[in-house]
């Protein structure tokens, strides 16, 4: 018979892995309660009207394509740093940056010979507009997201190469469009969700943090840091038809 002195750290270890599982839940029924009370007192969209900027001319496989740079100091901006601190951003996560930007709808118009064509509005900030006008690295950025970005949204395939209109700084109209009143909204940042003791590696305490927010009416998003603690090659996730997600993490050895 084993010596019940050897299961207390085995059984303490799953006394405190219990204790955060249920913190965990009841943090995340916190939120969701929270949520739902601000998603009955806040309007889900707000109306702006674009303001002009310049003009680039492109074309997709159906035709001419015009892509209107414009700017409202409603849409939020970007987060505040240098050329230099953007370009090593980037060459190290594509991902890290992000541009806030408005996608309008299509709209057919006629271009300078009277031909049909299609137009897009994209918005961004107007503080970020002025500094952009500066700089044509910003400026560059600027149209390769927003090209992206409307391949993705609309099933498009444009050519990659543009050029901007001299004289018009936008074709046809610009119509009003509708945004989220809030920027991603999060939902609440969940705190640290501390390891075991055990866990932890020699170089300091390293905490897993979770982060859940809305990110559309109906897109829920969740970010999970776990720094040094797992192996991310045999991670693996499931959703459960109950409506759970099962993640299973394999934990890196704890140096000796």
């Amino acid at each position: 018979m084993a010596d019940s002195k050897l299961l207390v750290p085995e059984l303490s270890e799953e006394e405190t892995m219990g204790a955060e599982r249920a913190r965990f839940e009841e943090l995340l029924l916190q939120a969701s309660k929270e949520f739902q009370q601000t998603q009955t007192s806040r309007p889900e969209s707000t109306q702006i009207q674009p303001q002009p900027g310049f003009c680039i001319k492109t074309n997709s496989s159906e035709g001419k394509v015009f892509i209107n740079i414009c700017h409202s100091s409603s849409i939020p901006p970007p987060a505040d740093m240098t050329e230099d601190e953007l370009l090593q951003m980037l060459e190290e996560d594509q991902a890290g940056f992000r541009i806030p930007m408005s996608l309008g709808e299509p709209h057919a118009e006629l271009d300078a010979k009277g031909q049909g064509c299609t137009a897009f509005d994209v918005a961004v900030n107007s503080d970020f507009y002025r500094r952009m006008q500066n700089s044509d690295f910003l400026r560059e950025l600027v149209v390769i997201i927003a090209r992206e970005g409307l391949e993705d949204k609309y099933r498009l395939q444009l050519n990659p190469e543009w050029r901007m209109l001299k004289n018009r700084s936008f074709l046809g109209s610009l119509s009003q469009q509708n945004i989220r009143s809030q920027q991603r909204p999060r939902i609440q940042e969940l705190g640290n969700l501390c390891a075991p003791d055990s866990l932890r590696l020699e170089e300091g305490p390293e905490k897993p943090h979770l982060n859940l927010w809305l990110e559309a009416p109906d897109l829920l998003l969740a970010e999970i840091d776990l720094p040094k603690l797992i192996n991310s090659d045999e991670s693996k996730a499931a959703f459960h038809r109950k409506r759970k997600l099962l993640v299973a993490m394999p934990l890196l050895s704890v140096p000796s």
